[in-house]
C-alpha cells in the first residue's frame, strides 16, 4: 500500500540528499522499519546503525511539551484560553492565550541582538520583553518562542524544569528509554559541521536550546526511531498509557483550533488533510524528522534524517519531504 512510499523516502538517501535515514510506516498496527545508509559523511563515512539517536529539533514540542499541556487541560489545571500573563506576568500583553502558543497564532515577533551569547536568563527576559505584532490571532507564523514560554508554564506548575517534567510525565511512564536530553554522544546521529570542521554530534543543534538547556521546551530532546514509532502507536489508539494522556484528549486533535477558522493548526500540531478529506496531525523537526499520524486510518510515517549534515542548506530535502508527505496523504 505504500510501497511508493518508502522507495521515496529511501531516493532521499540513494540521491545523496541525506546521509542516511531510518523510516517506519505504520498500517493496520502492523510495523515496518527500516534503516539505510551512514550516520555522517564528514570528516569520515560512518555507517548508520539501526536504533541510533536523532537530534528531535522541534519534535520535542510535540513529544513531550505539547503533550505535557494537553495533560494539564484535560486534568483541568490550566484552561486553553488561560492569558499566559497568568504564569509568566513580565510578559506585558494579557490577549495572549495557551490557544494562541500552542497553535502559533500569538504573533510574538521581534529581532533579539546578539541572541546566542546571551546567558538563559538573559534569552528569557529578552524573549519576555518581544511585542505582539499587527497579525495576532489572524494568521499561522511558526515560531520557538510560543513553545518555550510553554514550558515556562510547565514548570511554574510543576516546580520542575521542563525536560525533567517530560521525562517523568512522558518518556519513562511511555516506556521510552532511550530517549533523553542528555545522550552519549556515541549513540547519537551527527548533525552540522562546526568552524573546526567536526560535526555537532550529542549537543542539541538549536542555539536556544544550547543556550536555556533544560529549561527549553522547544528542542533538546534526542530519540530513536523504536521510541518515536512506540510515540506514534499511542497517538493513533494502539496502545493506551493513561499517565502519559487519555485517548479522548488525542482523539480531540484532529481538528483546527486556531482562534480564526481554517487556519489548519492543531493544539502543537500542524493538520494535513488527506485525500478522503478527513485530518491529520503533522510536525517537522529542523534536523530532519518528520512524523505524520492518521488516526482516522489506523496509519502513520516516521522518517528520521540528519539532513543538516553536513550543512543545513539543503532546500531539495525540503521539497522531497513536501512530496512523501503528498503521496502518504493520497493513500489515506
Amino acid at each position: 500500500m505504500f510501497k511508493e512510499v518508502m522507495e521515496k523516502i529511501e531516493q532521499l538517501y540513494l540521491d545523496g540528499v541525506v546521509p542516511g535515514v531510518s523510516y517506519a510506516i505504520i498500517t493496520d498496527g502492523k510495523v515496518t522499519e527500516k534503516t539505510i545508509g551512514y550516520s555522517q559523511l564528514y570528516p569520515t563515512k560512518e555507517k548508520l546503525i539501526p536504533g541510533m539517536l536523532y537530534d528531535m529539533a522541534s519534535l520535542t514540542k510535540v513529544v513531550g511539551t505539547t503533550t505535557i499541556i494537553l495533560k494539564l487541560i484535560q486534568m483541568k489545571k490550566i484552561s486553553l484560553d488561560d492569558a499566559i500573563t497568568k504564569y509568566i506576568p513580565d510578559f506585558s500583553d494579557e490577549r495572549v492565550t495557551i490557544r494562541h502558543l500552542l497553535t502559533h497564532t500569538s504573533a510574538i515577533s521581534g529581532y533579539i541582538e546578539n541572541r546566542n551569547q546571551l546567558s538563559a536568563g538573559e534569552l528569557l527576559v529578552k524573549l519576555h520583553q518581544l511585542k505582539v505584532q499587527d497579525w495576532f490571532g489572524k494568521k499561522v507564523v511558526y515560531t520557538d518562542t510560543g513553545l518555550i514560554f510553554l514550558g515556562e508554564i510547565i514548570e511554574s506548575i510543576y516546580n520542575d524544569s521542563v525536560q525533567n517534567v517530560i521525562k517523568k510525565e512522558v518518556l519513562d511512564p511511555l516506556g521510552l528509554k532511550n530517549s533523553t536530553f542528555s545522550p552519549n554522544p556515541k549513540e547519537t546521529v551527527p548533525t552540522e559541521l562546526q568552524e573546526d570542521g567536526m560535526p555537532l554530534r550529542g549537543i542539541v543543534h538549536d542555539p536556544k536550546a544550547q543556550i536555556l538547556k533544560e529549561h527549553c521546551g522547544s528542542a533538546g530532546l534526542f530519540m530513536n526511531l523504536g521510541d518515536l514509532v512506540r510515540f506514534s502507536e499511542l497517538m493513533l489508539g494502539n496502545i493506551s498509557e493513561e499517565k502519559v494522556i487519555l485517548q479522548n484528549t488525542i482523539k480531540s486533535l484532529n481538528k483546527d483550533f486556531a482562534p480564526e477558522a481554517d487556519l489548519k493548526r492543531s493544539l502543537g500540531w500542524d493538520l494535513k488533510t488527506s485525500k478522503n478529506k478527513h485530518l491529520c496531525i503533522y510536525h517537522t523537526g529542523f534536523t530532519g524528522t518528520f512524523i505524520l499520524i492518521d488516526r482516522f486510518c489506523g496509519n502513520a510515517m516516521v522518517v528520521l534524517t540528519n539532513r543538516i549534515h553536513p550543512t543545513s542548506d539543503n532546500k531539495e530535502f525540503l521539497e522531497r519531504r513536501d512530496e512523501i508527505v503528498r503521496l502518504f496523504l493520497e493513500h489515506n
